[in-house]
């Protein structure tokens, strides 16, 4: 425990890919020995995997369309939730608001800045999303899953601590364990999944792209795949005609371990997906999903790829003739395969949780005991006390 009992809320829109990095900080901060808040949507409220001890608090957002016929209404509830948010702060008192993008920061944030209460952004992406570009020129700390950022004006650098995407506890324990056991006759096991929801592209593609590998290495392969509920019966039927085993569902409640036995991952580059496989350490095919936002799945895949440690198909041209010759390259050697899984290793984060906790942590306590270790800079506690005594001032 480090330091006085202190105050933290957390605001983050109601989708996984904002509220599991925020529920990673939550229990790393209460863990500490403080009191953390939630501030989120009605969905969020709901999202299974939210801690016991953090209480959920629910905030009008408003949201911003392409329509300016809607905007007044979006306007209007931000003000409600701005106003609703300074309310809570009075009774909460936080020593810090940390917003995770998504359309309750929004609110949260503005009433933190104008409250002098000190305020960061973490973007998951490797884009800033839409709200944190709104936010940057008012917060104070912007805390970054990539050392690249796109859409992030160089005016803000000297904000920017790098600290990575906090993930799942039962996925960061698998950090340690050894890539599984892949030999030249050996199972080929492989993960395929869409999202939350799946996606209609792997259903259509994957079973067949797996049918034109060589007969040795298909013969060998061991699929698990998660698929719309919609798309289930036909995917199975794809498997039967091509004599593949394959375990199919819409939900798998036991992602770690499955994550834990796969050779080889194909599927979205969302900010949580790249985030575990680079914690474990797997390899991956990965799909961009070419109607996100500002074309972020694609920035996301970017660090892994140079790497070594996964290939980027993009959709366009995702294809059964392509997919099965880039898992050839990957697995006709089992050196490859376990090669590519380092490289993923080696661009994970496993102390994001930690090293946000710090950083936000350096807000409201004492500078002698709050040192902020964010990416191996070493930035000073001191430095964000002063800026919080002088917000108080």
């Amino acid at each position: 425990m480090s330091g006085a009992n202190r105050h933290y809320v957390l605001a983050a829109g109601g989708t996984g890919g904002h509220l599991i990095p925020a529920f990673a900080l939550a229990t790393e901060l209460e863990r500490r020995g403080h009191h953390v808040a939630l501030v989120t949507d009605t969905r969020g409220a709901e999202i299974p995997g939210k801690p016991d001890f953090l209480p959920a608090h629910v905030l009008p957002a408003g949201r911003f369309g392409k329509n300016p016929l809607r905007w007044p209404g979006g306007i209007k509830a931000v003000l409600e939730g701005r106003s609703m948010a300074l309310r809570l702060f009075e009774t909460f008192q936080p020593s810090a608001v940390v917003g995770f993008g998504g359309y309750p920061s929004l609110p949260t944030l503005l009433a933190a800045t104008s409250a002098k209460i000190p305020s960061v952004v973490h973007e998951q992406n490797a884009v800033l999303g839409r709200v944190n570009r709104l936010l940057a020129g008012k917060v104070d700390v912007i805390a970054t899953a990539y050392p690249e950022i796109n859409r992030l004006k160089p005016k803000f650098a000297d904000k920017v601590h790098l600290v990575g995407n906090p993930v799942r506890a039962e996925v960061l324990s698998l950090r340690e364990e050894p890539f599984p056991a892949f030999s030249e006759d050996g199972l080929l096991r492989v993960l395929v999944t869409g999202g939350s929801q799946g996606a209609r592209v792997l259903s259509e593609v994957v079973p067949d792209g797996l049918a034109m590998l060589p007969p040795a290495l298909r013969a060998r392969l061991q699929v698990t795949q998660q698929c719309r509920p919609e798309d289930l019966e036909a995917v199975r039927e794809r498997y039967a005609n091509h004599d593949i085993p394959a375990e199919l569902g819409t939900y798998f409640e036991d992602m770690a371990s499955r994550l834990a036995d796969a050779h080889l991952f194909i599927g979205r580059a969302g900010a949580s997906t790249i985030a575990e496989l680079t914690a474990v350490g797997r390899p991956a095919i990965l799909i961009p999903l070419p109607i996100a936002t500002d074309d972020h799945q694609a920035a996301n895949a970017r660090e892994l790829v140079k790497t070594g440690g996964a290939r980027s198909i993009r959709q366009h041209k995702f294809e059964a003739k392509e997919l099965a010759k880039q898992i050839q390259a990957l697995a006709q050697r089992p050196d490859t395969l376990a090669t590519a899984a380092h490289a993923a290793w080696n661009c994970g984060r496993p102390k994001a949780a930690k090293d946000l906790a710090d950083l936000v942590e350096s807000f409201g306590g004492d500078a002698m005991m709050d040192v902020i270790r964010v990416g191996g800079e070493g930035a000073k506690a001191q430095d964000r006390e002063a800026l919080a005594k002088d917000r108080a001032a």
